[in-house]
């Protein structure tokens, strides 16, 4: 009995995903709640497991291919491998004639068509698709066909772009791209007809007519097997790239695998253009104007919607709330003191290492408790108290800076922290961060000393009311007791939004952490 394997339901503002990897081939054998295969969205990664022990009779999808929710990618055969095997035997030589005939069927039908003319004539609508729940329009990124182009079924024709995703819109059926109702850069909104298809066009049907007009068949042939090659050699981005440089991508020298062009060939392309150019202008005018050193040629392109939307959340968190931000600094010699005593014993007993962040986030959850207001948020005019400490932690990942989340601190230990901050970071790095992890969240903690920053003024993470900065460990001459001493200090930031969190609150939240980390004793003994 064959099983299949379907794409599982994809996030909520998440239209469709990429196949990855398999990492099984046909006539492998599966055992239940193997990985079969990683599918990647623009958030995180899927992982598909099989449902049943058996053999992998087959794949559908390859590596590569855009997929939607409960899409078939693939099937499995229930049993073992000799079975499987034993059972494509049998069934070879009637696959060899169901083969035959379907070759019989497709040349009678390629015959047919030939004898009729080109499209049923059919024109099929090519919409804009339903957008993301808190998306209310999309702007046209890139048309990657032109009018009068041959387009085959599921064939990505135009990129629509949101400030969250890049829905791409495929071909509805083999034809020809008649119109292009909006050009890149039009707003549009769901369900909004921004193109027609002529059902009907084929291979066969483009080279009946081209007896009728070779010369011009012949030239849109040249064009769609140069625009396939361009395809191969440049991903979108750096199409885009090159069509803003009027560039094409055989003008440029592709350094990428496969002698693909990446974005730094083309800019280094343009730069090599511009400084001839200027060498070129400034010895023609050497004599009227004075020679300038150094490269001083400058590009401007547009803000793709999902920076827009960035640069609009930070702006918001600027202007609707009254952030302020209060300092203190921190004597780390008792943690790592602690830590250099304890951590060979620590990995040992609980299987991970013994770092800084486990005891910010205990120190945190313990002042979130003795100040409610700092663990609170606004909702229109009613202060929201939450009963839970729930805590995001940044993370650095390969696709930027993400705020997953560590919830219910305060039924944590410290080993457990460090299990669950050290869980987030792998999955960040590897992508696989799910919607319900990045989610939530009621005070957020970013630790910018891994990067060597010395002091900072951290911006809200909306509709949280306060952020806490970690800095870099710098040892620097403190007086202690009249005396002067080299010590390890950090300096802590705390953002906060003035409306819910008055200064006394904030100070006190923050000498209170302070205090914490300063005699970690009192983390243990919970005083």
């Amino acid at each position: 009995m064959a099983i299949d394997i379907k794409v599982p339901q994809l996030p909520e503002s998440v239209a469709d995903a990429t196949i990855a990897t398999w990492h099984v081939k046909p006539g492998d054998k599966v055992s239940r709640d193997q990985n079969l295969v990683d599918i990647e969205t623009d958030k995180v990664v899927l992982e598909v497991v099989a449902e049943a022990d058996g053999v992998l009779g087959e794949i559908t999808a390859e590596e590569g291919t855009t997929v939607t929710a409960d899409e078939v990618i693939g099937k499995i055969e229930e049993g073992d491998g000799e079975s499987a095997s034993d059972e494509k035997s049998e069934d070879k030589d009637s696959d060899d004639k169901k083969d035959q005939d379907d070759k019989k069927e497709k040349s009678e039908k390629k015959e047919s068509d030939s004898s009729e003319d080109k499209g049923s004539g059919e024109k099929m609508e090519v919409k804009v698709p339903q957008l993301p729940e808190s998306v209310s329009d999309a702007t046209v990124s890139t048309w990657h066909v032109k009018a009068g182009d041959a387009v085959k079924r599921d064939q990505n024709l135009v990129d629509i772009e949101t400030d969250k995703v890049v829905l791409e819109v495929v071909a509805p059926a083999d034809g020809v791209l008649a119109e292009i109702k909006h050009e890149e850069g039009d707003t549009v909104s769901a369900d909004d007809v921004i193109g027609l298809v002529e059902a009907g066009g084929s291979a066969g049907n483009s080279s009946s007519k081209s007896d009728e007009n070779k010369s011009e068949a012949s030239l849109q042939s040249k064009d769609e097997s140069k625009d396939d090659g361009d395809n191969e050699v440049a991903g979108p981005a750096v199409r885009r790239l090159l069509g803003e440089h009027g560039l094409k991508p055989s003008d440029v020298k592709g350094t990428g695998k496969g002698g693909r062009v990446t974005k730094e060939d083309v800019e280094k392309h343009v730069k090599g253009q511009s400084s001839s150019k200027s060498s070129d202008s400034s010895s023609k005018q050497q004599s009227s104007q004075p020679a300038v050193s150094g490269d001083r040629d400058q590009k401007r392109v547009p803000m793709t919607r999902l920076r827009k939307r960035i640069a609009e959340r930070l702006l918001q968190a600027k202007n609707d709330t009254a952030m302020l931000t209060t300092f203190n600094e921190i004597n780390m010699k008792p943690i790592m003191d602690l830590r250099k005593k304890y951590k060979d014993v620590f990995e040992e007993t609980h299987g991970t290492r013994l770092g800084f962040m486990g005891f910010y986030v205990k120190a945190v959850t313990e002042a979130l408790k003795r100040f409610p207001d700092v663990n609170a948020s606004i909702d229109g005019d009613d202060i929201v108290y939450h009963n839970f400490f729930d805590i995001s932690i940044a993370v650095s990942t390969p696709r930027g800076l993400v705020t997953p989340v560590l919830r219910d601190t305060d039924r944590l230990s410290i080993a457990d922290m460090e299990n669950g901050i050290r869980d987030l970071a792998i999955k960040g790095r590897d992508g696989k961060l799910t919607m319900d992890e990045m989610q939530g969240g009621n005070f957020t903690i970013t630790n910018g000393g891994v990067f060597g920053s010395l002091l900072s003024t951290p911006i809200l993470n909306p509709p949280q009311s306060a952020i806490l900065g970690m800095h870099k460990i710098q040892e620097r001459a403190m007086v202690v007791d009249g005396k002067i001493e080299i010590l390890p200090m950090m300096y802590l930031a705390l953002s906060y939004d003035h409306r819910i969190i008055d200064g006394k609150q904030s100070v006190g939240f923050l000498v209170t952490v302070k205090e914490l980390l300063e005699d970690p004793q009192r983390l243990i003994l919970d005083i």
